[in-house]
């Protein structure tokens, strides 16, 4: 009977050990690219508590904005390869720099081990209401008759707002004139006064300004309706079934990060979005959660770099 529980004890004793072993002994710093507000800063927000919870581990949110991300990407990039450090990626920085620089200080997939997809949020078309507009097709037949006098609004050169513009253009045949801003907080205030008319963004940037009114969503740019936002049409529904945006948001370790330690955080991760405080938070924020093991979001990141760079190439963006 002694001998049963010391072996019990051992095995008890060695699972504590390895599960240990599995994170690494500082806390867990998320790394995020932009400034505070908006989709990407909101998805590390809606993961960390409950993913400290769920690992018993202290994870912290850092925000690193500028560089068009290149700050934060080239930072974890160089990071300890012990799950430490986490980039909490944007699509549009990680599928879109590569096409956009021709000297990038880092690689897309070389430099990065996929941990887990946590969030998604499909864009929003967005007019200030002194736009004379209700519907999208009002706004395309609008665009068309008043050429290059319409201002759109983007998070910045190269941001998705930037380069979803430019598709809906190339897919519309309209001309509208780009202004960028250093990320979404300063765009949405120009919008709100009129300023700049038009914002194809991230529901997260303008859900609160559209439901108060002081902004007219067209169309959800997606394939269903936003639960938060239900009565505005699909694109497809208002006449322009081609145009679909999506943003993402995923971490990503450095590379060479053990896959012990990279499963047992997409695992956390995995099991925090499953917690219903977290789908409450996320619902009101207008974000989807949306978990992806490490080997299906590293199959989904390569699709999205040829598809987005082949829509840079077309609309002839360059950071360079």
């Amino acid at each position: 009977m002694l001998r049963k529980l010391a072996c019990t004890a051992a095995v008890l004793l060695w699972s504590a050990a390895t599960t240990a072993q599995d994170l690494p002994s500082k806390p867990i710093s998320l790394i995020v690219p932009n400034p505070p507000g908006g989709l990407v800063d909101a998805s590390a927000r809606l993961v960390s508590e409950p993913l400290a919870r769920a690992l018993n581990h202290s994870v912290l949110v850092d925000n690193r904005p500028g560089g068009s991300g290149n700050i934060a990407y080239q930072a974890v990039a160089r990071s300890a390869a012990d799950g430490s450090t986490l980039l909490v990626s944007y699509s549009a920085y990680h599928t879109g720099n590569p096409a956009l620089m021709r000297k990038l200080p880092w690689d897309p997939v070389k430099d990065f081990t996929p941990v887990a997809l946590v969030t998604v949020a499909t864009n929003v078309v967005a007019v200030h209401p002194s736009l004379p507009v209700n519907n999208l097709k009002e706004l395309v037949a609008y665009l068309k008759k008043h050429p290059g006098t319409v201002n759109y609004a983007s998070q910045g050169n190269g941001s998705l707002s930037h380069i979803g513009t430019e598709l809906f253009k190339q897919q519309t045949g309209t001309d509208i004139v780009h202004v960028p801003y250093k990320g979404s907080g300063q765009a949405i205030q120009d919008v709100l006064a009129g300023q700049v008319q038009l914002f194809i963004t991230t529901p997260p940037s303008v859900m609160q300004h559209v439901q108060s009114g002081k902004l007219k969503a067209l169309a959800i740019a997606g394939k269903t309706r936003h639960p938060m936002m239900p009565n505005v049409p699909t694109t497809a529904e208002a006449g322009i079934p081609g145009f679909e945006l999506e943003a993402w948001v995923a971490l990503f370790a450095p590379a060479g990060t053990p896959p012990a330690v990279v499963n047992k955080i997409s695992q956390g991760v995995k099991q925090s979005l499953e917690q219903p405080d977290t789908k409450q938070r996320a619902a009101q924020q207008g974000v989807e959660l949306r978990y992806q093991s490490p080997q299906a979001l590293g199959s989904f990141l390569r699709k999205e770099i040829d598809y987005w760079g082949q829509v840079i190439k077309t609309a002839n963006i360059t950071l360079d």
